[in-house]
């Protein structure tokens, strides 16, 4: 008589740290290949020591943080070189993060805006204790050395004209 088929036992039990509710540590890890496609541009900009948002041409609505298409009209953008310097908007301190980021909360994170520029830019702020934080604090753009190839390869601090 031929055997019902079944899954192989696994080797090492679930760690489970609380029945109610159930809560189990499962490890995941995977090799994930990305492309930037239209965004390319944005990081090759950051390498350079550049931050580039985009423009519609119809609508003439700039985006910090660009877009391929308008979000009005559906045109397609163009790319524009942002300032460096602009002022905060808004700010949270981060205490928990995913686990690339663990090891550095918390951090600051900053809504940035521009003059002239209709969105603002997500990005970190450093070197500024927190009770020092404003919203319309000037804030500058600082650049990585070496690229990483993700949006970390800006930051924002203060100048050091407004520091003293």
């Amino acid at each position: 008589m031929p055997t019902e088929p079944r899954l192989p036992e696994i080797e090492r039990g679930t760690e489970v740290f609380s029945v109610d509710p159930l809560t189990i540590r499962t490890h995941f890890e995977v090799d994930y290949l990305h492309s930037y496609k239209q965004d390319t541009p944005f990081f090759h900009g950051l390498a350079k020591g550049k931050l580039l948002g985009s423009h519609c041409p119809k609508c003439r609505y700039k985006f910090a943080t660009p877009r391929v298409h308008c979000m009005y009209c559906g045109g397609p953008t163009q790319w524009f070189e942002l300032p460096t310097e602009g002022r905060i908007h808004s700010w949270t301190v981060c205490y928990f993060a995913a686990q690339e980021f663990l090891k550095e909360v918390p951090f600051t994170l900053v809504l940035v805006e521009f003059k002239g520029v209709d969105t603002l830019f997500l990005s970190r702020l450093v070197g500024v204790e927190r009770r020092d934080i404003k919203i319309g604090m000037k804030v500058k753009a600082r650049f990585r050395r070496k690229a990483t190839w993700t949006v970390r390869d800006v930051y924002f601090v203060r100048p050091k004209r407004d520091a003293d």
